[in-house]
Parts: C-alpha cells; structure tokens; sequence
C-alpha cells in the first residue's frame, strides 16, 4: 500500500480522541491528513503549522473540501450522528470515534445515509481491533480448544478522575463508563465470543457526588451459542489493574507504578477544581500546556483493554500486551506477538481495505450498533434490576 497515494483524511475535532490517533496519523504512510476543524482557533492553528494544511470551523465546511476522501470523526458523542450524516451527504468516507452514537435510532440513521451514498462506515478506535485480541480469536478459531464457553474480562482505572468537560459527567449526554468505556469491553467479549449477545444483566456504580455518572459497571452477558462473560471495570482510581498486565498501560507504554494517585491528587488542586474543562483544553491539542507525541523512542507493546481470560472446552486463551497465553489439558504455551512499528494500525488496516479494495470492515454501523444496544441495555438493567434481551442485527464475527 506504500506505493500508492495515501487516503486523505480530515479531522473533525481536535481534542483527546485525535490526540491518542495523531501518533498513527503520523506514522502510517498509507493516510495523510489534508484538513481539520475545531471550535478552538487555538487547536486550528496547530494544525496549519504542523500539517500546512487547510482548517475550517465546521465540519460542514470541512466535508465540501474536495481534497478530503474520508472523514475521521473525533468530535464529542453527541455529535457523532449529526456529522456522519453530513459527511455522506457529501460522499466521504467515515472513520467515526466509539460509541457510533447515543441512540439505536441514530445508528440506524448514519447506516442509512451511508449505505445510500455508498461510503464507509467504520467505528474505531475500540480495543477489539488490538493485536492481542485479534490473535486471540484466530486461535480460538483453529478449532484445538473447542467451543467458547466463557470469558472473564476486568479493568480498574483512574477513568472517571481525568480532566472532564462537563457532559462528560452526565450519562444523558454521553457521559460516564458505560458509553466511553464499556463500548471498549463489550466490543471486545463480543469478538471473542465469536457469536450474538441475546440477554444482559448489570449493576452499575455511582458512588463520588462530585463525579455524578457511572464509574464502575459489572455485566453478565450470555450469547447465542451458549457462551456468556462476566465484564467488570472501575474508574474510581484505586486499585491499578494494569499492576496484571506487567505494568503496560492501556496504550501499550510502560507504567510508574510510583505514579499511582495521580489523577486524584491532581483534581485535590483548587485550579482544577475551579476551572476542570478550561484546564483540560489547555493540555489537548493546540493549547499552551499541549506537548507533541514522542516518536522514534521505545517500541511500545500493544494496546490493550485490562485483564481477560477466554475458557473454551479444552483450555483457556490470555491474551497480554505482547503475547497470548495458551493453557491447553497438557501444556501451556507462549505465542508472542510482534512489537507494533505503528500504534493502532489495525484501524488503518480495515479502513483502508474498505476504502481502497472494497470489503466489508468488521467494525462497521450494524457491528458498533449491536454493541452499543448492550451498553443501553446495561443502562437499563441496573435500572429496573432485571435482565435484559438484547436484539443486534448483524453481530457475529465476519
């Protein structure tokens, strides 16, 4: 793919979500970003000296440029829908952030109005297109363990103590665990499990008033055929469950175990508490306290989304930052996994095969629809105490 003209992509939103991608942005010569918009003139501006490339205030404006081929779609969830439907209106390719959306109802808008214009839907990054997961289900797939019959996946973060704009505290608005961390989860059971999600059952947690959404989640899911998981993830910053993972962080770089309370003891300093969101936008991309990504240092391992364990018939499968376990009925084995030279490519992977070769991306709407079904369903579960059946369409792995 090298030898042929990159895709040109435009940014739409410049914050956190395209911060973590600028690194594959960079370093992925089979892309190249030609444009962006953003409300901050600040962010804007960054991206004219950094790119020499055109900037808009409007992703309106951004989708009429003639020069962009597919639109990367980083702007807050509540967004999401609005913007997919303008860029196929005029005929862009979407790479649209997770959650797809907020509603079943807007899923089925953005698949709509892509499938009319013909264009690519893709959602990502989700740590389901991580290298360790991806592996995982190859050796599942060989058949040698049998059937999946359950899958145990834990995470424990500092999540819900990062810098946050207000709605990123009102689960109405998109806001807490289960839309920003659970599509992460469950979209990484389910690709495992290699089969339809039918029923959910959840208990949320809501424990900081200062923090007022979801921090914590714990869900059952069972699955067509037979298999079911237990997913359990914290964002109150206590215990670190990367301290499992070899101290490789969630992006795949080492972790200070020294650093722990970080997060918390930042949020203690009156600055932060007085101006949380201005603060934040200062450190994002374009801001004064904003520092470039570091390249051509350490080969990180690969990104991951915390502790889990498959159990099929015959054995169980782990998947690590830079190896998959295999505990078979008479050995365990070790099957390592190549230092990635590009973080994330996986994504630049599906898009560019859906783009330029014309196939289906596993990430597709009906994929990130049926994953955020079971996030609403979680919601609802922990709700009215209760199961919940879920119904997605086009669920299972391609």
């Amino acid at each position: 793919m090298t030898d042929r003209e990159p895709l040109h992509i435009g940014v739409a939103g410049l914050g956190r979500a395209f911060t973590l991608m600028l690194p594959t942005f960079l370093q992925d010569r089979r892309i190249r970003l030609v444009a962006a918009c953003d409300p901050r003139e600040a962010a804007r501006a960054q991206f004219v000296r950094d790119f020499a490339a055109p900037v808009y205030d409007s992703v309106e404006a951004l989708a009429a440029d003639p020069s962009v081929q597919a639109l990367y779609l980083a702007s807050p969830h509540q967004f999401h829908a609005e913007h997919t439907k303008l860029a196929a209106r005029h005929g862009k390719h979407v790479l649209v952030e997770k959650p797809m959306a907020l509603t079943l109802q807007e899923c089925d808008e953005m698949i709509e109005a892509c499938e009319q214009a013909e264009v690519s839907l893709i959602v990502g990054h989700c740590h389901s297109f991580d290298t360790p997961y991806l592996a995982a289900r190859r050796i599942i797939d060989s058949g040698e363990l049998g059937d999946v019959r359950m899958i145990q996946s834990m995470n424990y973060t500092d999540f819900l103590y990062r810098p946050r704009r207000p709605e990123e505290l009102r689960t109405e608005e998109g806001g807490g665990v289960v839309f920003s961390q659970a599509a992460h989860q469950v979209d990484v059971v389910r690709l495992l499990a290699g089969s339809r999600a039918v029923r959910v059952r959840a208990v949320l947690g809501q424990w900081d008033p200062a923090r007022p959404t979801e921090g914590a989640y714990t869900a059952l899911l069972w699955f067509e055929n037979g298999a079911c998981a237990a997913l359990t993830y914290s964002g109150y910053g206590h215990f670190d469950s990367d301290e499992w993972c070899g101290w490789i962080g969630e992006m795949g770089n080492a972790k200070n175990p020294a650093d722990y309370g970080q997060a918390r003891r930042r949020l203690r300093d009156p600055r932060w508490l007085a101006d949380e969101a201005r603060l934040k936008a200062e450190a994002t991309y374009g801001g004064p306290a904003y520092k470039p990504p570091m390249l051509g240092g350490p080969t990180p391992a690969h990104q991951h989304f915390g502790p889990l364990i498959v159990s099929c018939e015959r054995g169980d499968v782990r998947p690590q930052p830079d190896a998959v376990w295999v505990y078979g009925d008479n050995e365990r084995r070790q099957v390592p996994l190549a230092s990635p030279s590009v973080p994330r490519f996986e994504v630049i992977d599906e898009l560019v095969a859906a783009v330029e070769q014309g196939r289906t991306p596993l990430h597709d709407g009906h994929w990130a629809r049926a994953t955020l079904e079971i996030c609403l369903a979680m919601l609802q579960s922990a709700c009215e105490r209760r199961d919940v059946e879920v119904f997605g369409r086009e669920t299972t792995v391609r």
